[in-house]
Formats: C-alpha cells, sequence, structure tokens
C-alpha cells in the first residue's frame, strides 16, 4: 500500500516562496506519475502540477507555469513542488497524489496524501 504524506504548508506573503515536500512509502515515487492538487476552500479540487519519471516530462496548470517546478529526491523518495511569486490567489490545500497513469485528471490519481494548507496574504 502505498502512502503519502505532504508537509510545508504554510502562511506567507505574496511574493513568498514554500516549498511542498510529500514522503512516499510503500514504493518509490518513480513508480509513478506523482501529481499536485489543490483545493481553495469553497472550489473543486484543481490540478497543479504533475511528472511523469519514466519519460521525465512535467506538466504544469496555465496558472503556475514557470512560477511552481515538480521535481524528486531518490535518496528520500519524496517529491517536492518548489512554489515561487506566490499569489493570493494560490491560496488553497494542496495533495500531493500518485497515478499509474499519466494525466491532470483527478479521478486518474489512485492515492493521496491528507493535505496541506498554504496561505498566501496580500
Amino acid at each position: 500500500q502505498v502512502q503519502l504524506v505532504e508537509s510545508g504548508g504554510g502562511l506567507v506573503h505574496a511574493g513568498g516562496s514554500l516549498r511542498l515536500s510529500c514522503a512516499v512509502s510503500g514504493r518509490t515515487f518513480s513508480s509513478y506519475t506523482m501529481g499536485w492538487f489543490r483545493q481553495p476552500s469553497g472550489k473543486e479540487r484543481e490540478f497543479v502540477a504533475a511528472k511523469s519519471w519514466s519519460g521525465g516530462i512535467a506538466y504544469y496548470a496555465d496558472s503556475v507555469k514557470g512560477r511552481f517546478t515538480i521535481s524528486g529526491d531518490n535518496a528520500q523518495n519524496t517529491v517536492h513542488l518548489q512554489m515561487n511569486s506566490l499569489k493570493p490567489e494560490d491560496t488553497a490545500v494542496y495533495y500531493c497524489a500518485a497515478s499509474r497513469a499519466i494525466g491532470r485528471v483527478a479521478s486518474m490519481y489512485d492515492y493521496w496524501g491528507q493535505g496541506t494548507q498554504v496561505t498566501v496574504s496580500s
């Protein structure tokens, strides 16, 4: 069974940076497409970023392209989401997820973490 545990959320001023981490256990993260989703309060969950490690291709939502970067640490079996130039509209609960497929749709992901809150103040 794959387990995902996010960390690194918090409160930051607009323009600041945060790095989220997703610790993976039960399987190496490179066996999956690893994705990040977010859910603002009162809104639906939305795709943020994903990476297929076999092909090395990363995908980003247009709203975060150029500001967020997804990466992996094989030694720690951890996936990171580096978030720069944060905006108030980035405020949400951020979730890490793992999928055997490649895609941006939440229903394609088999395993989910519990989420970590990111709040960006203006």
